[in-house]
């Protein structure tokens, strides 16, 4: 089969096509020919070496797919080939035209929801939904969304407002900012004001870092609660739990166990099917230009998710 090997560690151009065995569906398993592979930013931090994790090399990269059950193996109920799902693939290995999975890792994907969405949802909607209910948003809450032209930012402007809160949604350069969809004000945070023009807010989601989110917290009134979930800009942010208790605000470290982000991702497919989320599909690339897909996420010029097509 087709795949995307990863050799070293460096700039997209280490991301290089190739072949690799057909999996074959263990005890408990089941073989997915994949329709769409999930990418993330985190994904072009491993791949340069920068990113929180280190994995042995070689590998074929990627963590999330989504396609049609082809075979099943000992163990599995026969009725699951030919249902279409999604499922992660274990912290590698998405980057192919098939994978293996363990049968109880997948998401039967609900009627009425495409397998693109679906697949788009997978980690940014887990992720968004369970920001959102780590954080108690509520009505009349004033949220600030990091990177809201982003998956995760997108999905979070959508239900922080259908749970009754006011948004301001924050993007990187005009470009991104035109690309915001829903929120109540839109900033600019490249621009050298734009904590002023945000002013202030109950909940940040922080999906940026660096020296963004460390301001983003000082937007914070008492009694607010800041989520940071990703690192686009190349660090954390700069806030302690001392930093925090002193202004009365909370930061939020956890988004919950493994059943509980079962049940965000079965939440965010469910309200997908239900027309009340919507992923944005920025763009598509073939399998085989993995390297073009990191390359478009590093240079900030994406919207949404970025899918890539075996």
């Amino acid at each position: 089969m087709r795949v995307v090997w990863m050799k070293e560690f460096g700039g997209p151009e280490v991301l290089v096509p190739g072949e690799a065995p057909d999996p074959v569906a263990g005890d408990g398993q089941v073989v997915v020919e994949v329709a769409f592979v999930n990418t993330t930013f985190v994904e072009t931090q491993v791949r340069a070496g920068t990113g929180p994790f280190h994995p042995e090399l070689p590998i074929v990269p990627g963590n999330g797919v989504g396609g049609v059950i082809s075979t099943v193996g000992p163990g599995v109920d026969p009725d699951l080939a030919g249902l279409r799902v999604v499922t992660s693939t274990g912290g590698s290995g998405g980057y192919a035209q098939r994978v293996a999975v363990a049968a109880s890792a997948v998401f039967p994907v609900p009627d009425g929801l495409a397998l693109d969405a679906a697949v788009a949802l997978l980690a940014d909607g887990r992720t968004a939904t369970a920001l959102v209910h780590a954080t108690s948003v509520r009505p009349g809450d004033r949220v600030l969304v990091e990177a809201a032209a982003g998956g995760v930012g997108g999905l979070l402007v959508q239900l922080a407002k259908a749970a009754g809160a006011s948004v301001v949604g924050a993007a990187g350069g005009p470009a991104k900012v035109a690309q915001v969809q829903g929120a109540d004000v839109v900033v600019d945070y490249l621009a050298p004001d734009w904590t002023s023009s945000a002013g202030e807010v109950d909940v940040v989601f922080d999906g940026v870092g660096g020296e963004i989110g460390t301001a983003a917290f000082g937007l914070l009134r008492r009694g607010g609660r800041m989520a940071s979930y990703g690192l686009a800009g190349g660090s954390w942010s700069e806030v302690s739990e001392e930093d925090a208790a002193a202004r009365g605000v909370t930061l939020v470290r956890s988004l919950g166990g493994a059943e509980d982000l079962r049940t965000f991702t079965k939440s965010a497919l469910a309200e997908a099917a239900e027309g009340r989320l919507l992923p944005v599909i920025g763009q598509r690339f073939p399998l085989e230009k993995a390297s073009d897909a990191h390359a478009a996420m590093e240079s900030r010029t994406t919207v949404g998710k970025t899918l890539l097509v075996p």
